[in-house]
């Protein structure tokens, strides 16, 4: 699991040690991941892994050489702001992280599932791959770039005769870390409910879930409204 040390990444880790897993965790951060680690130490195993450094790959096989190989790889790992001012390191940094080390860590697991006789690969995007979001531009992208790129690796594991499944899990917006204290998100969802909702969509092999279902509602209407009308919208309330 990459991204289990806060928010949906360390709810869904709980949620796979309670059904019996054996889980890899990983993130920046040991010191989360350590006391995670407190809850099953016969059933976790840690690993520092920053998917934006260039030896993350060689970290995540570190990972997976040590837990004895890989079924499922459940991505969680992500940064999101709203950026009305277009600050140049907020929109660059979610860059790096959401685009360019997603497909690092996505990439490396696909080559290892390829050569291993397959797994799973599921990973967090969000509903904001919907549409582009005025307020959060580079988060809108890189969300909607993650969602295109599973979508493609499940073409072309068919296409190859690879036995490797995919889910994209897009949860509206979830009371973690990741929002911060801004009380301006609508229909803001529990995140033990929304961990609960992923394991169950992962387990039945959905290939792409929304969570929850007004959320599913609202972006079914989202994709029938014309570009003319969507730029005329305005919504997400800022500080």
């Amino acid at each position: 699991m990459i991204g289990a040390s806060s928010g949906l990444g360390r709810e869904v880790a709980r949620l796979l040690l309670d059904r019996g897993w054996k889980l890899g965790v990983a993130a920046r951060r040991l010191e989360p991941l350590e006391e995670l680690r407190q809850l099953a130490p016969e059933r976790i195993e840690v690993q520092s892994i920053d998917v934006t450094a260039h030896n993350a790959p060689q970290a995540l096989q570190e990972l997976i050489a040590r837990v004895g190989g890989i079924d499922l790889l459940f991505y969680a790992s992500g940064v999101g702001s709203q950026n009305m001012t277009l600050e140049p390191s907020i929109e660059l940094n979610t860059m790096e992280v959401n685009a360019l080390g997603f497909t690092r860590i996505i990439g490396e697991t696909y080559r290892y599932m390829a050569s291993h006789g397959g797994g799973h690969i599921a990973a967090i995007s969000s509903i904001a791959a919907t549409k582009g979001l005025g307020p959060a531009p580079a988060y809108s992208a890189t969300k909607a770039l993650q969602g295109t790129y599973l979508q493609a690796l499940e073409q072309q594991s068919r296409m190859r005769g690879l036995n490797i499944t995919f889910t994209d899990l897009r949860p509206g917006f979830v009371a973690t870390p990741l929002l911060g204290d801004n009380p301006g998100y609508p229909m803001l969802l529990d995140a033990k409910r929304v961990a609960r909702e992923m394991v169950n969509a992962v387990n039945r092999h959905k290939h792409l879930h929304v969570i929850d279902w007004r959320w599913r509602v609202v972006t079914a209407m989202w994709r029938r409204v014309p570009r003319w009308l969507w730029r005329r919208f305005t919504f997400l309330k800022t500080k």
